[in-house]
C-alpha cells in the first residue's frame, strides 16, 4: 500500500444519532470503534431504533464517554448518565414519545426508518434492519477525506460542509485532490487495516440542522446529483489497533 495522507480527526458517537465526541486516539477492532454507538434510543413498543434519518431532533443531543458510563446532554442543557434509571423518562419527555436508551438487542435487530430517496426527505419511508449486535448502520468503520469534502463543496460553495454532517470514524487529510478514496480497496490507518466494502451512500442526515449548522437540503441533493449520492467509504476492519491523530494512512 502507498502513503495517501494522515489522520486529521477521529470521532466516536456513544449514542446513535447524537452529537459525538472528537478524540485524539481511538481503539478500532472488528465490529467498530470502541465506545462507538454502544447505545441508541429505541421505541420498545414498535421494536424500532430511532435515527436522525427519521427523528432529526436526536442531532441536538450530545453524548460523551465518562469512564465506563456515557453522559447524555439534552438541548435544555440537562445532563443524564446512561446508567441512571431516570434517563428513559428524560428522553421520552424530550421527544414526546415513549422511548428507552438501550444497547443492541441480544437477539434479532431493531430496524430504523429511512427515506427511499436517501438524500430526499420527501420520499416514502422504509425499514432498514442494520447488522445484528450493533447500532451501526452497515459497516465497522467510515473513512472520509478532506479532498472529497473540498471536491463536493465546490459544487455547492454556499453550503457549510462541516465534517460533523457526515459522521466519519476518521477524517483523512489526503495528499491528492478530488474524490481520491473512490479508488481505494484497502486502507490502513496506523496499525489498523481495513477492506473497503462500498462507497458510503448518503441519507437525509447531512442536510439536517444541528448545533451550529443550518438545515440545507442542497447538501444532500448536491451529493446525489454530482457524485452518485456517495461520499466517503464504508470499510470492514481486518486488523485492529489504536489509531492516533497524525498517523500515516496507506491505501491500495
Amino acid at each position: 500500500m502507498d502513503p495517501v495522507g494522515t489522520v486529521a480527526q477521529l470521532w466516536r458517537s456513544p449514542v446513535k444519532s447524537f452529537q459525538g465526541e472528537q478524540v485524539e486516539r481511538l481503539e478500532i477492532a472488528t465490529g467498530g470503534a470502541l465506545g462507538d454507538r454502544t447505545l441508541a434510543v429505541v421505541d420498545p413498543a414498535a421494536r424500532k431504533v430511532l435515527s436522525a434519518k427519521r427523528w432529526p431532533d436526536l442531532l441536538h443531543g450530545s453524548a460523551r464517554r465518562q469512564g465506563d458510563d456515557v453522559v447524555l446532554t439534552l438541548p435544555d442543557g440537562s445532563e443524564h448518565l446512561a446508567s441512571d434509571p431516570g434517563v428513559h423518562a428524560a428522553l421520552s419527555a424530550w421527544l414526546d414519545h415513549e422511548v428507552r436508551l438501550e444497547a443492541p438487542p441480544a437477539e434479532g435487530v431493531y430496524p430504523m426508518e429511512m427515506h427511499t430517496g436517501m438524500s430526499d426527505e420527501d420520499t416514502p419511508l422504509f425499514d432498514w434492519p442494520g447488522p445484528p449486535g450493533t447500532w451501526v448502520d452497515l459497516a465497522d468503520a467510515h473513512w472520509l477525506t478532506t479532498a472529497s469534502l473540498r471536491a463536493i463543496a465546490g459544487e455547492h460553495p454556499e453550503g457549510d460542509w462541516d465534517v460533523r454532517r457526515f459522521r466519519p470514524t476518521a477524517l483523512i487529510e489526503a495528499s491528492e485532490d478530488g474524490f481520491v478514496e473512490d479508488a481505494w480497496v484497502e486502507v490502513a490507518l496506523g496499525p489498523v487495516r481495513s477492506n473497503v466494502l462500498m462507497p458510503t451512500p448518503r441519507c437525509s442526515m447531512p442536510s439536517r440542522a444541528q448545533p451550529g449548522l443550518a438545515r440545507d437540503k442542497a447538501i444532500g441533493t448536491t451529493i446525489r446529483d454530482h457524485h452518485d449520492n456517495n461520499l466517503g467509504l464504508y470499510a470492514s476492519i481486518t486488523e485492529g489497533g489504536t489509531v492516533t491523530v497524525g498517523d500515516t494512512v496507506h491505501a491500495a
